[in-house]
């Protein structure tokens, strides 16, 4: 086994491996379709439309060094591995996980071939594979590697225990369950997972779209750091764009579950707005699939029930606990299991609000409360006001909504920072219940200034770089990519 030292020679090697094997699964695609050629069982054998794998040995004469970081370390000596999809579109992130353990550690890299093959539809839009859903899926699982459920679990990212000399792994999720939430992402955002930034914005009404919209167009024609916003549907949009804003309005982002909207900056540092629309299936859904991208963090800007008689509307809560009654992930993370907040993202979230509004001290207090969040699954949660109630005063919840806690959860679950900060919509418990006028005249007053708060701490927490990673997201026996 040659040693690797170089981390850009690693990706290099992986890059090289996934590309032989893809155009090899796009070329007999292209055979079958065309002329009926079926791919030889040998080749097939040999490793013919297999992911490369990505394995580090790791044998020192003593104890691992005691490193303290949150990711880029190895706990226990062993065989660390993980199979790997799209090296040149993961470079980055590989560059960040493969170097501090190059620095720190005497290890050897091996890249070779895996025994897991790739599935045809993760290279469909890669090869000349026209006419392809002509064909059954049936008839071409007979000749062609198809996905399976089997492959595609979180086992790692859930707690699967490694016993002492068994091979590790590497990373939270390999190449066959990246490549099924890179295809997920593109089918309910309506963008290429290419243009997903590694700041990440939900939102749960279409209004903050249309201001970030309006705010990310103004970035891009003053000359700011952004240079173009993509948009679902297929458009993008630049400072050359002729009515921009209009060409966003009639694109066909209705087609997409999820639209997403990216704001784009070098080195993808840019911020992407997702609007999952309401409640907590939706929320699962997509921070499961955005988790396989390694985003630096995720943070939702949306509306709640205020349920204190002292918040009035337009407040803001920042979310610091969380009541699950969510129940999405109630079998992967228990509501027992604690949900802490990411100190780094709270801090900047209180920070911006303080910017935006201009407000700070007990005058911004008033206005901003920090508490418990009860997130349900029952939008008529008041027609249960009775058992709600109790429930509110044992948690000491002062907001409710359907997305917060589920968002926060599986941030925690699959280690990508979270944060939360709502606005105040209505106060049901107190006889202000949304009704269109009064929600209309909240909406026009507050979502330019909520969603402006949420912007500007992600551009903090950008600036600052690693230091987001915290290590109360990471267990004892954790893979050392993060």
């Amino acid at each position: 086994m040659k040693k690797i030292v170089n981390s850009n020679d690693i990706v290099d090697q992986l890059d090289a491996v996934y590309q032989r094997s893809v155009k090899s699964l796009s070329d007999a695609l292209k055979a079958f379709i065309q002329d009926g050629q079926i791919p030889d069982a040998d080749a097939r054998k040999g490793g013919q439309f297999c992911y490369p794998e990505l394995v580090i040995h790791y044998n020192p004469d003593g104890p691992p060094p005691p490193i303290s970081r949150a990711f880029g370390k190895l706990s226990e000596p062993g065989i660390y591995k993980a199979t790997i999809t799209r090296p040149d579109f993961f470079r980055r992130y590989l560059l960040e996980q493969l170097e501090p353990l190059l620095a720190d550690y005497e290890i050897d890299i091996e890249v070779r071939l895996s025994s897991e093959e790739i599935p045809y539809p993760y290279v469909w839009d890669n090869g000349p594979a026209k006419g392809l859903q002509e064909i059954s899926p049936a008839e071409l699982a007979k000749w062609f590697p198809s996905p399976r459920l089997s492959d595609i679990g979180d086992d790692v990212a859930d707690g699967e225990l490694f016993g002492p000399g068994s091979k590790r792994p590497l990373a939270l999720f390999d190449a066959a369950r990246t490549d099924f939430s890179l295809k997920r992402l593109q089918h309910y955002t309506g963008t290429p997972v290419e243009d997903f930034q590694r700041y990440i914005l939900f939102t749960n009404y279409h209004r903050y779209v249309d201001a970030f919209c309006d705010w990310g167009l103004q970035q891009i024609q003053a000359g700011s750091r952004y240079t173009e916003l993509s948009v679902a549907g297929g458009l993008v949009v630049t400072s050359d764009t002729p009515q921009g804003r209009d060409a966003i309005t009639a694109a066909p982002w209705r087609s997409y579950q999820m639209p997403a909207y990216h704001l784009k900056a070098a080195d993808g540092t840019g911020i992407t707005l997702v609007n999952i629309g309401v409640g907590p299936s939706n929320a699962k859904t997509i921070t499961d699939h955005l988790a396989v991208l390694r985003p630096e963090c995720w943070i939702m800007v949306g509306h709640c029930g205020g349920l204190r008689h002292s918040q009035s509307i337009g407040d803001y809560v920042l979310g610091h606990a969380y009541l699950r009654d969510d129940h999405v992930l109630d079998t992967v993370l228990p509501p027992d299991i604690p949900v802490p907040p990411i100190a780094e993202v709270q801090m900047a979230l209180q920070k911006a609000a303080e910017n935006v509004t201009g407000e700070s001290g007990e005058t911004l207090k008033h206005r901003l409360r920090t508490g418990t969040v009860a997130t349900t699954d029952d939008r008529n949660w008041e027609l249960r006001f009775t058992t709600m109630a109790r429930r509110f005063n044992q948690s000491r919840a002062i907001a409710i909504d359907m997305e917060s806690a589920t968002i926060a959860a599986n941030g925690f679950r699959l280690r990508v920072p979270y944060g939360v900060l709502l606005c105040v919509s209505d106060k049901p418990l107190h006889g202000e219940i949304k009704l269109p006028g009064a929600a209309n005249t909240f909406y026009e007053k507050s979502i330019g200034q909520h969603l402006k708060i949420g912007v500007v701490t992600l551009e903090m927490l950008a600036s600052g770089g690693a230091s987001l990673h915290s290590r109360k997201l990471r267990a004892f026996d954790e893979p050392p990519f993060r």
